[in-house]
């Protein structure tokens, strides 16, 4: 499985001043002298392969590396304590350069990627026809080695790896017989690559990921010239083994991606999305993992664990080592099983209880919300805590929001809860000054508040400017606004101004009005009343309508009460899940 957009990404960082010449005895600031290019072997034979540099024995301790290009000198250092040797790109180009530079000088080398479409696994886009498309396959044959031109007299280069999860890519793009001839033609195209490679760089292994064991049988097929496998696996890493031993293989492999479970590997919680590990569970999975990797001797020649990454966001929280440079308990669960140790270190908060006060279920939107957590610091270092809000389980953003916290003491945090409806993913973030961090989380699922009173609009009858037919999730006519299902919307055309109305069958004295508005809401709007639906009195005005539920203290009286909206928060039209009118 797959953080595409981490992934992908290829380094497009500047080069910088401190180039060092390949093949030359230049050294970067601060830096060990970085020497010539290596030669680099998979030896031995069935069962009994190991990797090596120059001639010496080489175990693959690494991580996949997040960081831009040109931040390689800062990062470096610390991987080197880590006792990491390798780090794990998915794109090499131009940009490239001061990377391998400064890993090179740091004594560490670089398993280096290239990208082929579909990469990333499910989810990922980029569909190629790999039967008939020979213009992508010849460019990309011609690219892949003008980079191993390059760089392969180059001592930060360990090996190549061409693609990542394409296998199991190519089923977003394709299905039954024809998935098959496409992974077929996928990994005799790799194994092109690989012959391309060889021929221009024959001292470099070439390998290529995928996310699956069930990749190999086709690699075993159609990819001879592989010098090993490499495969992305994260919770199932200890299953790795039986399955290499059961698929009869003669080569051997190394594990590109692993660590904690990830979201495709949990089971939901309680609001019905994936349950995040909590922080030790995460440092465990690590451990875990390298003692599998190392547990298969002779086979496993080493891994490059996921992920030495700084984003501070939803997969960021979830895999990344240092989460806005700030490191945690996984951080140096890689370093003890890497030789670093960690005598001395001052460590990472450890929380050990994250929770809601109430039910989690059914958190009022825009309301106060108690927070309760249990944390303790090794060092006895004075904790500062942040909670944050992420809406990618309504909205697919992996953006963290802030939300202002109020110690009430005992552990407790009171805060306002998100004004959208949905499932919300909280992040409590306990941080001791001294750069370490401990992250939980939980889901909460955000509810429309309660209203006093009746909603005498309720399934009552609606009508409305326009109405989306059939797309996506429609038809969404006006009625799906007032039949108290907050799965389904009512949606208008893409043009202003737009308006929904509710006939109460009688005339009616109300309160209150509550507005459960879709993505696409209205910035500026009216709530009117009228007796005869043609002569309208205005009874609410909005002009900073910013979404979510909005919930209005109005007096009107009349049969019909209408939703009049001028302008437009998106560029996409008017959407209630539900319309409100409340006795």
């Amino acid at each position: 499985m797959s953080r595409p957009p981490t992934r992908a990404r290829r380094l497009t960082a500047p080069l910088t001043a401190a180039l060092l010449t390949v093949g030359a005895l230049t050294a970067l600031p601060g830096a060990q002298a970085v020497a010539a290019g290596s030669t680099v072997k998979v030896t031995g034979g069935q069962g009994n392969w190991q990797l090596t540099v120059d001639g010496s024995p080489y175990q693959i301790k690494g991580l996949t590396w997040g960081p831009s290009a040109a931040d390689a000198a800062r990062y470096m250092p610390d991987l080197k304590s880590m006792g990491v040797n390798t780090i794990r790109t998915w794109g090499t180009d131009a940009s490239s350069r001061p990377l391998f530079d400064s890993a090179a000088a740091h004594g560490i080398k670089v398993i280096a990627g290239f990208w082929l479409q579909p990469g990333g696994g499910p989810g990922s886009g980029g569909c190629v026809n790999y039967v008939t498309d020979t213009g992508y396959k010849d460019k990309m044959l011609a690219e892949f080695p003008r980079w191993v031109q390059e760089y392969k007299d180059h001592p930060g280069v360990l090996m190549w790896n061409v693609g990542n999860e394409s296998v199991l890519g190519l089923q977003n793009c394709y299905s039954g017989d024809e998935l098959e001839r496409q992974r077929d033609a996928y990994t005799t195209f790799v194994n092109d690559v690989a012959k391309k490679i060889h021929s221009v760089d024959p001292n470099h292994p070439v390998t290529s990921t995928d996310a699956w064991v069930g990749a190999w049988p086709y690699y075993k097929e159609n990819a001879p010239d592989l010098d090993l496998y490499a495969v992305n696996s994260y919770d199932a890493v200890c299953d790795v083994r039986t399955a290499w031993e059961q698929g009869g293989y003669t080569k051997p492999y190394i594990v590109t991606e692993s660590g904690p479970a990830g979201e495709w590997e949990v089971p939901d919680d309680a609001n019905g999305v994936p349950g995040e590990p909590t922080d030790q569970a995460k440092a465990e999975g690590y451990t875990k993992a390298w003692n599998c990797v190392t547990g298969h001797r002779g086979v496993a020649l080493g891994a490059t664990l996921f992920h030495y990454g700084t984003e501070y966001d939803f997969g960021g929280i979830w895999f990344n080592l240092l989460p806005a440079g700030q490191k945690r308990l996984s951080y140096y669960a890689v370093k003890r099983a890497y030789g670093g140790g960690t005598s001395g270190d001052n460590t990472p908060p450890v929380v050990s209880g994250f929770g809601v006060e109430g039910d989690a279920g059914k958190v009022q939107a825009g309301k106060d919300l108690v927070l309760t957590t249990r944390a303790t610091d090794p060092d006895g270092d004075p904790l500062t805590y942040e909670v944050q809000a992420n809406s990618n389980y309504i909205d697919q953003s992996k953006q963290l929001t802030t939300l202002p916290s109020t110690g009430l003491g005992g552990g407790r945090l009171k805060v306002t809860a998100p004004d959208r409806p949905g499932v919300w993913k909280l992040y409590v973030k306990v941080t001791d000054g001294k750069g370490n961090v401990g992250v939980e989380t939980l889901s909460a699922r955000v509810v429309p508040p309660a209203v006093d009173g009746t909603n005498v609009a309720l399934g009552k009858p609606a009508t409305a400017s326009s109405s989306q037919p059939g797309y996506g999730d429609c038809p969404c006519p006006a009625a799906n606004a007032v039949d108290g299902n907050p799965n389904t919307r009512w949606a208008s055309d893409w043009s202003d101004p737009q308006w929904l109305r509710v006939d109460l069958g009688t005339r009616t004295t109300f309160r209150h009005v509550q507005l459960y508005w879709e993505t696409s809401y209205a910035k500026a709007y009216t709530v009117q009343t009228s007796d005869d639906g043609q002569n309208w009195h205005t009874v609410r005005t909005v002009t900073d309508g910013n979404g979510g539920v909005d919930t209005l203290e109005v007096t009107g009286t009349g049969r019909f009460v209408r939703v009049n909206g001028t302008e437009r928060g998106t560029g996409y039209g008017y959407s209630l899940y539900e319309f409100g009118v409340y006795s």
